[in-house]
């Protein structure tokens, strides 16, 4: 079932209004990414506690050199999810009861 145009528009305003910053993960990966504080930031936790936890085996500073460039990506996931969700949500609204 085809979503209707103010359907699409409203769930693409609520993916960009709930989409992460890239400049605020960035800011946090520089100045606080010691603590991990980027990834805390794009929602991922357990990583986080992961990575801090890995810097005492050195291990933990090519992980935060890596995240340079898999911060764009996990802000894509992120906003790809929520419209993914938006879109079943608003699906589901379309079937008729029985």
């Amino acid at each position: 079932m085809s979503l209707t145009t103010e359907q699409e528009i409203l769930i693409e305003s609520r993916v960009s209004n709930e989409r992460k910053s890239a400049g605020a993960a960035y800011l946090l990966w520089f100045f606080l990414g010691i603590f991990s504080a980027h990834r805390f930031y794009l929602g991922r936790p357990i990583s986080a506690i992961l990575q801090v936890l890995s810097y005492f085996i050195l291990v933990g500073f090519i992980w935060w050199v890596i995240d340079l460039f898999l911060i764009p990506g996990i802000i894509q996931e992120d906003a790809d999810e929520v419209r993914r969700d938006l879109v079943a949500r608003y699906r589901n609204e379309a079937l008729p009861r029985r």
